[in-house]
């Protein structure tokens, strides 16, 4: 999963892509209708979703792990409606992330990784391939070492 230029953004529902970052704001791209618009950063805060963390007892854990968790546990875990009530809402974290830090994690913050999930699921964004661009360096360097050497 890749998180790197996912933003969220104040006042604005889901999660969008950083396409360009400007003095005055950020380009960004809207899964939901597939268009690019600028955001001034006059009106809006802007979350990047890899700077994001949960805070557990010990440490705290990266936004992609814990996405992930409720991705794989999804089946066993079923995910809960965020209009559920504050008890079911807790539970049902404590089942993803049981060491999580339930003083410094409110139920606001967990009703909005649920929504993030379920929009990032709805819109394939779960299976975006991490660090493709290293990939491609790392296949393009060893190309040209082999044509060095049949030289």
């Amino acid at each position: 999963m890749n998180i790197d230029n996912l933003v969220a953004v104040s006042g604005m529902p889901g999660i969008f892509e950083m396409v360009a970052n400007k003095s005055n704001g950020l380009v960004l791209m809207d899964f939901s209708t597939g268009k690019k618009r600028f955001v001034t950063s006059r009106k809006h805060q802007f979350t990047p979703l890899q700077s994001i963390s949960i805070y557990t007892l010990t440490d705290t854990v990266p936004l992609d792990e814990v996405l992930q968790k409720m991705r794989d546990k999804k089946e066993e875990v079923p995910i809960v409606k965020t209009s559920s009530p504050a008890g079911e809402v807790r539970e049902y974290f404590s089942k993803i992330l049981p060491e999580h830090d339930d003083t410094q994690v409110h139920i606001s913050d967990i009703k909005k990784l649920i929504k993030w999930f379920n929009f990032m699921e709805a819109h394939n964004l779960m299976d975006r391939p991490k660090e493709v661009e290293e990939t491609n360096d790392t296949e393009e360097v060893t190309n040209d070492a082999e044509k060095k050497s049949e030289e």
